[in-house]
């Protein structure tokens, strides 16, 4: 499985993700979920919120990320004036 994680310092406008969430949604062969962070085992956390697409496989994955929904992801979120985020790639086994 391949993750991809969107961090944020700080949590977006909420009618502006949820409009930003539908277009992600749109990306291809992965499951996009999101939600506040709520706490950290020692101090404050160090994001505010937190998104991810889940892809199957690699495979899933490089379609994914290489399609024009995905890069529409890109050019939406700079649009609404969304935080800019972390972007990390996981893979778990």
């Amino acid at each position: 499985m391949i993750k991809v994680l969107v961090l944020y310092d700080e949590e977006p406008d909420t009618i502006q993700y949820a409009a930003h969430a539908e277009v992600c949604r749109q990306v291809p062969g992965g499951t996009f979920r999101h939600g506040k962070v709520t706490g950290s085992p020692m101090g404050e956390p160090a994001h505010r919120y937190v998104a991810e697409w889940e892809f199957a496989d690699q495979d899933a994955f490089k379609r994914g990320t290489a399609s024009d929904e995905f890069m529409a992801t890109g050019r939406d979120a700079r649009d609404r004036g969304l935080p800019r985020p972390t972007v990390e790639f996981v893979q778990l086994d």
